[in-house]
């Protein structure tokens, strides 16, 4: 397999999605924090933990907790796909799990300029037009990097258009009810969605803040475990740049069967 071919075959992706393990692929977890002394992280070392509130850019330290628990989890989830992934942790959210469109943006920006492969914006926001520019600008900003941006959709109805989501240059993810840890294409016949994939995100065990655990169900935690995969494709195939990537993991991805919907499918 040539690790650097920027255009890997069919066969070639199927089996780096499988192989892969993360290895020199930067993940930026744009979220409530993570919490590093939680027993499923020990050892982890983020390459950033920043903490953004929206007013204007500025950030401090995130310290290495989480306001939430949430973060921690999306975390974790992107280590089990890819043990050997880098991670970085840029707080978003608050302690009620919500986040400005600013204190997003400025995330994403930061995260792009430091050179991170995969931004992880495990949340989506029912953008008001006013707003609307501030999620463009930087999920622009990433394409043109060659960045990739993973997100979920709606966990409601897959079809309620969220952003960053909307956007076609992302790939997002909705949950699945299966067990299986691969990764699912679903070509809409109905058309007018852009929700092109799935995993499992039904009964998740993950780590929560305050070192405690929690059993969860929602498209963020697909989208954790997608990130995952797309940096084990990633670290095979590094120079892979985001429109290939996607076209390729709509070739590679387990077909869709009914039987993985759930309510909002």
């Amino acid at each position: 397999m040539g690790r650097f071919s920027q255009f890997p075959s069919h066969a070639e992706a199927a089996e780096a999605l499988h192989k892969g393990d993360g290895g020199g692929i930067r993940v930026a977890v744009l979220d409530s924090g993570v919490d590093l002394s939680h027993p499923e992280l020990r050892g982890v070392r983020l390459v950033d933990d920043l903490a953004f509130d929206g007013a204007g850019g500025d950030r401090f330290s995130g310290r290495g907790t989480d306001a939430h628990g949430h973060g921690t989890a999306m975390a974790a989830l992107v280590l089990r796909a890819a043990p050997r992934a880098q991670v970085g942790s840029f707080r978003v959210l608050g302690a009620d799990g919500g986040a400005g469109p600013q204190a997003v943006r400025d995330a994403a920006v930061a995260a792009v300029s430091r050179d991170y492969n995969i931004l992880l914006c495990a949340f989506g926001s029912v953008a008001v037009a006013e707003s609307m520019p501030l999620f463009k600008e930087w999920v622009d900003a990433a394409y043109a990097r060659g960045v990739h941006v993973v997100c979920p959709c709606n966990n409601l109805f897959f079809r309620v258009p969220e952003w960053p989501g909307a956007f076609p240059s992302v790939v997002t993810v909705n949950m699945a009810e299966t067990a299986s840890g691969d990764l699912f294409f679903r070509q809409d016949p109905r058309g007018g969605h852009l929700v092109e994939f799935a995993a499992r995100g039904v009964d998740i065990g993950v780590p929560w803040k305050d070192g405690g655990t929690a059993v969860k169900t929602g498209s963020s935690f697909a989208a954790a475990h997608a990130a995952g995969m797309l940096a084990k494709l990633l670290s095979v195939f590094p120079a892979v740049k985001p429109p290939v990537a996607k076209s390729l993991l709509q070739e590679i991805a387990e077909p869709w069967h009914d039987r993985l919907a759930v309510r909002n499918s």
